[in-house]
């Protein structure tokens, strides 16, 4: 800690920042709890203040007054809203519509993409790389799916994933933003030497769809997935979404060949025929309040520009470290989050001995992160509602801590 009392500076320097800031009008937009510093998002995102009365409208006219007219009648078109709400979804990931279908959870649909990459990879090819330090599920999927597939799971470091890549090499499936730390990784290298060597690759983007450009069609991705209900504000259990480039979905081999993927759906005929473009990438009914819960909470977005909101998130975390290294005592905690731009997504994540007992105490101040085990102390920046007097508070309250 600094021999000066830093208070005074870092506070003024966070009211000209969040006077100066062209996104902290955004917060308006969001119903947050008065007093509650929340660096949760990446895990929860908060309420987007127009989601409640949409709720209410779709409870109460579209399934109380139309009832099952609302599949297909007038604007609320319930059949329509896999990929309707995708492609609203589609320009924050840096994809053109037409090819991000909305439903099912993260786990379904990174099995359908695994399956799917697997059947679109080059024959005799035999494995499938992952992410080592993967998010468990994705882990547990990816197993599943070799299993399926015939393919044998490789673990792989993504700082070695370049160099672990070659002519058997089927399918490469990586984290984008490690959950843990908070480590950015480089999704155009890594994608380019999949190609290279002849593989598919899967991104999986829970962690930075919504915080920071992603650029699926810029960098000729295969395959991504990700939840809606971290920084893009869906809500909790929000359905998720799956990327499939247009120029792999006539081909797209979906290993779940429901009823909502069918080309004629309502033929219900024995055989199965998958339907053109994104589409057959849906599996059963989709859930509909959840689904419209979501559109609503992407209103959240409009006007929005996702370079704006990197900018912001960069701006923040290198904020909030100041205000550690000044508030913490020198030895608390160790930074496990890097410090360099391009390997940095929107969370700082700090080690520390009784991790969990501080987290509770954070939050009993009005500062919520979240704890990962054994020892993590991890604080999500979603600069749509984040202001950097929220940092420059968490930061003190966890110096307070340690003082």
């Amino acid at each position: 800690m600094s021999d000066t009392n830093p208070g005074s500076e870092l506070a003024a320097r966070a009211e000209a920042l969040d006077a100066a800031d062209p996104l902290g009008k955004l917060r308006d937009r969001f119903t947050l709890p008065e007093g509650v510093v929340y660096l949760d998002g990446n895990s929860l995102g908060a309420l987007p203040a127009g989601v409640a009365a949409r709720l209410a409208e779709v409870v109460t006219e579209q399934w109380g007054t139309r009832l099952i007219r609302s599949w297909t009648e007038g604007e609320a078109n319930w059949w329509n809203a896999p990929e309707r709400i995708g492609d609203r979804i589609a320009p924050l990931v840096g994809a053109a519509a037409g090819q991000v279908v909305v439903g099912d959870s993260t786990s379904v649909n990174l099995f359908k993409a695994l399956v799917g990459a697997a059947r679109l990879a080059a024959p005799g090819r035999t494995e499938l790389l992952v992410d080592a330090a993967t998010f468990p599920t994705d882990g547990y999927i990816a197993e599943s799916a070799a299993r399926m597939t015939g393919l044998r799971v490789v673990p792989v470091d993504p700082a070695a994933a370049a160099g672990a890549m070659g002519p058997d090499t089927a399918v490469v499936l990586l984290n984008h933003a490690d959950y843990r730390t908070g480590r950015l990784h480089d999704l155009p290298a890594l994608t380019a030497a999949a190609h290279a060597a002849g593989a598919l690759v899967v991104w999986d983007l829970c962690h930075t769809a919504g915080a920071l450009p992603v650029g699926l069609d810029a960098h000729a991705v295969d395959l991504a997935v990700g939840c809606t209900y971290k920084y893009l504000n869906g809500g909790p259990g929000a359905p998720a979404y799956l990327y499939v480039a247009a120029r792999h979905q006539a081909a797209f081999d979906s290993p779940l060949p429901g009823w909502n993927g069918h080309a004629d759906p309502f033929a219900m005929t024995p055989s199965y025929e998958a339907a053109q473009g994104v589409a057959r990438a849906r599996v059963g009914t989709p859930d509909i309040l959840s689904m419209l819960a979501l559109e609503a909470a992407l209103d959240a977005w409009d006007g929005v520009a996702v370079d704006d909101v990197r900018a912001k998130s960069l701006a923040l975390t290198d904020f909030f470290l100041d205000c550690v290294a000044a508030y913490v005592p020198a030895g608390k905690v160790e930074l496990v989050t890097p410090t360099g731009h391009d390997q940095r997504a929107s969370q700082v994540s700090l080690r520390t001995e009784n991790a969990d007992e501080v987290m509770r105490e954070l939050i009993s101040r009005g500062v919520i992160g979240d704890f990962r085990a054994p020892d993590v102390l991890r604080f999500g920046f979603t600069p749509l509602y984040v202001g950097f007097a929220d940092a420059e508070r968490a930061a003190r309250a966890l110096g307070h801590i340690f003082g």
